[in-house]
C-alpha cells in the first residue's frame, strides 16, 4: 500500500460511511476497480478499514458532542424526559448490532474479497432506498425520535446489522427503518448517525489492537493517516447531509438509490465478464 491509496481510501470512507451508499461495499469494490488486489487480500486490510471507520466515528462524535452531552446529562436531570428516552432508545438499538456483529464477524469477512456479491447487495441497497422514499411519500403524520417505542428501536438495531454485509449501507437501512417508524428524513438521519457512533467506535477499539499485535507499524501508520483523512471528510459529509435531509422532504434518498444501482450494475457486469475470460 502506498500513500495515495491511503488518501483515496480515507476520502471514499469519509463520504460513503455517512452517505447511504455503503462504505464497506466501496471498500470491496475500490480495490477491484483499481486492481489493488495485493491490498484487499492482506490480512491487515480489514483492521485498516476499521481504522478508517474509527475516523468517521470520531467525526460523528465531534459533530454530535453537544447532543451526546445533553443525552448523558439527562440521566441525572429529572425534567429532561425526551432526551433521557432518546438515550435509552439508542442503548436498546446498539445491543443487537453489537451482538450480531460479534456472532457473524468471521462469516461476513468471507464476503470481503468478492466484488460481485458487493455489487449485487449495492443494487439491492439502491432499491431499498427507492422503497423508503415511496413509503415516506405516502406518510402524512410524523413524530420525533423520543416518540418511538423501545421495540421499534430494537428492530432498527437488528436491521443495522445488515450493514456488516458489503453493499448494504448502515445509514441507508437505519434511515429506512426510521422512516418506517414515521420519523422525518432529518430525524431518521439524526437517529442513524447517533446510533452509528458507539457501534463504529466500539468496532474500532476492538480491531486496532490486531494491527498493533502484528507489529505492522507501517500499516498502523497508514491506518492513522487514513483515519484522519476519513474523519475530516466524514465531518464535512455529516454537515452537508444533516442540512440536506432537513431541507429535502421529498424523495431525498432517490439520488443515492440511483447511484447504488448504476455503480452496482457496472461492477457486476465487469465481475461477470471477468469470470468468463
Amino acid at each position: 500500500m502506498h500513500m495515495l491509496q491511503v488518501i483515496i481510501y480515507g476520502i471514499v470512507q469519509g463520504i460513503t460511511e455517512l452517505f447511504p451508499i455503503s462504505s464497506v461495499g466501496h471498500a470491496v469494490i475500490l480495490p477491484y476497480l483499481f486492481n489493488w488486489t495485493d491490498v484487499s487480500t492482506s490480512n491487515v486490510f480489514l483492521p485498516f478499514v476499521v481504522m478508517l471507520h474509527l475516523g468517521t466515528g470520531l467525526a460523528l462524535l465531534i459533530y454530535f458532542l453537544p447532543e451526546w452531552i445533553r443525552l448523558i446529562a439527562s440521566l441525572f436531570i429529572r425534567d429532561r424526559r425526551a432526551e433521557r428516552r432518546t438515550f435509552l432508545l439508542l442503548v436498546v438499538a446498539t445491543i443487537p448490532a453489537a451482538i450480531i456483529g460479534k456472532l457473524f464477524e468471521t462469516k461476513l469477512q468471507d464476503l470481503f474479497p468478492h466484488a460481485l456479491s458487493a455489487a449485487i447487495f449495492l443494487i439491492i441497497n439502491g432499491f431499498v432506498l427507492f422503497w423508503a422514499d415511496s413509503m415516506r411519500h405516502r406518510r402524512r403524520t410524523f413524530r420525533h425520535i423520543h416518540d418511538m417505542s423501545y421495540g421499534r428501536s430494537f428492530i432498527i438495531g437488528v436491521i443495522q446489522a445488515f450493514a456488516l454485509i458489503p453493499g448494504f449501507s448502515r445509514s441507508g437501512i437505519t434511515m429506512t427503518a426510521g422512516l418506517a417508524s414515521d420519523l422525518t428524513y432529518d430525524e431518521s438521519a439524526r437517529f442513524s448517525f447517533l446510533l452509528a457512533t458507539p457501534v463504529i467506535l466500539g468496532a474500532g477499539v476492538l480491531e486496532v489492537p490486531k494491527i498493533v499485535h502484528q507489529h505492522n507499524h507501517q500499516m498502523l501508520h497508514y491506518g492513522l493517516i487514513g483515519g484522519v483523512v476519513a474523519g475530516i471528510v466524514a465531518l464535512l459529509s455529516t454537515m452537508f447531509l444533516m442540512r440536506y435531509f432537513k431541507t429535502s422532504e421529498v424523495r431525498a434518498l432517490r439520488p443515492f438509490g440511483w447511484y447504488c444501482i448504476v455503480v452496482g450494475v457496472f461492477v457486476a457486469i465487469m465481475a461477470i465478464a471477468n469470470l468468463h475470460f
